[in-house]
């Protein structure tokens, strides 16, 4: 099933099943997709605003071009979406304890999004973007952050012995948060 340039709004998908299928140019506002299988499908050019979709299945779903602004994203595993061509940024979104292990996420925009918890290990994140963002427990391990931008960025934790850091670009009094790993004391 192919849907192209259509809006789809309010709707409780918690109560109506999800139709799996090829979602192209198309709007989702104020949906609640709360635990709700996307398997298979997939959104290119599409914008989620206002939606929730905690719990949401991802197993074999293509984002391209994907735009989520304003959304409740609570648990999410993005390391089971298809990795071809896979795109997508986020606008004041709630991603705690979300997951994006080993997924190429090259110049991924993430803007004023609350990040606690979230599992960045092996991920490449080279150019991506950190603007106004907590990620307070969020974890970097063998993870590419290569001139990725965290100058507004806070409550981060990153051990640059376990990551590559190369040209990232951090800003005081944030930037301590490299020594978390070292066990030093700042005064």
């Amino acid at each position: 099933m192919i849907i192209e340039d259509s809006d789809f709004t309010g709707i409780d998908y918690t109560k109506t099943a999800f139709e799996k299928g090829e979602y192209e140019n198309c709007r989702f506002s104020h949906c609640d997709f709360s635990n709700a299988v996307f398997a298979d499908s997939l959104f290119a050019s599409c914008t989620f605003e206002e939606c929730n979709l905690s719990m949401v299945n991802l197993a074999n779903t293509s984002f391209r071009e994907t735009t989520f602004i304003g959304c409740k994203m609570l648990g999410v595993h993005f390391e089971n979406c298809r990795p071809f061509l896979l795109s997508f940024s986020f606008q004041n979104c709630l991603l705690n304890f979300s997951n994006f292990y080993r997924l190429k996420l090259k110049g991924t925009s993430f803007v004023a999004c609350s990040l606690h918890d979230v599992d960045f290990v092996e991920a490449d994140l080279s150019n991506a973007l950190f603007n106004e963002c907590d990620l307070k427990g969020a974890t970097f391990d063998a993870t590419i952050l290569e001139k990725a931008d965290f100058r507004t960025a806070v409550n981060y934790s990153i051990n640059p012995l376990y990551n590559r850091v190369k040209k990232a670009r951090f800003s005081l009094p944030e930037v301590i948060g490299l020594l978390d790993g070292f066990d030093v004391e700042i005064t």
